[in-house]
């Protein structure tokens, strides 16, 4: 059967300016970084991205090794976008990314401009798309110039292959190194796509105001730190969860101390009328410089909890500072490595 968008999709969604450009974001995305990759039904896939669009939800969010395995994100996207979404095309803004290992061999990660633009080539494929809306270093690489990198960007719009470009995972010093490269350059930085939660909470420290002074807009990633900020882990860690699959959260994470402050969080959110996760991802976007932050979904129905988060984004000067008790640096940004170069 035909897929046809609800006509109401853009009734309720208030979109926000990426930095002081003119692209539009929905405050919530939908990340592709897990739960979209070959292991997953695609019917399961395909039923949380049209639901995610009926709510307005625009902006698909992918890297090139998003699965698994690797790319098989990418080739589901591509053909539930083939099957259901070709012709809304213009209506979406879809993301992808280069930066992390994809293939053996010096060339297959980190920032060169023989990686990225190859692995942009590789993703347009996969994907079916003559270009994708925003193209990401997906990390700093030390060993590489940033002119190389940003070079490498800049080429991606040049070809007509991206329309915007952006980075993830650098630090404040960083970023306002490349994006006077690609200003000098002629393409703009448009976005930064940083970790942030609750538990971990380094871009307040420069890199906010430092994408305030060079223009760009910001979208966080692991806004639920890897599902920890959710009521899945509040009583134990049950069979099955990601934190059982040694991937990206180690039980390791869930230190007593942890769970004590995701406690008391959990409570502030009953206050609110809200899920836990639904408190966290509202906090993120209290900063008027934050554009979009990224959920992942693994049901419709976690996706709409998630999308719950918009119906309660305010906060009291006193819910601020009692979160500020409990939401402490909890030592779990696996990406630290990549912003403190």
């Amino acid at each position: 059967m035909s897929y046809l968008p609800a006509e109401d999709r853009y009734d309720h969604m208030q979109y926000r300016h990426t930095g002081r450009w003119g692209l539009k974001l929905p405050p919530i995305s939908l990340g592709l970084w897990h739960n979209f990759g070959a292991d997953r039904p695609l019917e399961s896939a395909r039923a949380i991205l049209r639901r995610a669009f009926d709510l307005g939800v625009t902006h698909f969010d992918l890297a090139n090794n998003y699965g698994p395995p690797y790319g098989s994100a990418e080739e589901s996207f591509g053909r539930i976008l083939a099957h259901d979404f070709r012709p809304y095309r213009d209506e979406l803004v879809i993301s992808t990314k280069a930066g992390w290992d994809m293939w053996p061999g010096p060339y297959g990660e980190f920032g060169s401009r023989k990686y990225l633009l190859a692995s942009l080539d590789q993703s347009l494929a996969r994907m079916g798309l003559d270009y994708v809306d925003i193209f990401y270093s997906h990390r700093f690489d030390p060993e590489t110039p940033v002119e190389e990198t940003m070079g490498a960007l800049h080429t991606a719009v040049q070809q007509g292959k991206a329309l915007y470009v952006g980075i993830s995972s650098y630090s404040a010093e960083r970023t306002r190194e490349a994006a006077g490269i690609l200003r000098d350059l002629g393409t703009p930085l448009l976005i930064h796509q940083p970790s942030y939660s609750m538990l971990n909470r380094w871009i307040e420290a420069d890199l906010l105001d430092t994408l305030e002074e060079v223009g760009a807009g910001c979208i966080t990633f692991s806004p639920l730190a890897q599902g920890m900020l959710t009521d899945k882990y509040l009583n134990g860690i049950p069979e099955g969860s990601r934190a059982t699959q040694h991937s990206s959260l180690s039980p390791d994470l869930l230190s007593d101390e942890v769970m004590e402050k995701i406690r008391a969080l959990n409570e502030i959110a009953k206050r609110r009328g809200q899920s836990l996760a639904q408190l966290a991802l509202a906090w993120t976007l209290r900063d008027p410089r934050v554009t979009s932050t990224l959920i992942g979904a693994s049901s419709v129905a976690q996706l709409e909890d998630s999308l719950g988060a918009l119906g309660n984004l305010d906060f009291s000067s006193d819910e601020l500072k009692e979160i500020d008790r409990y939401a402490t640096e909890s030592g779990i940004n696996l990406w630290a490595g990549s912003s403190s170069e």
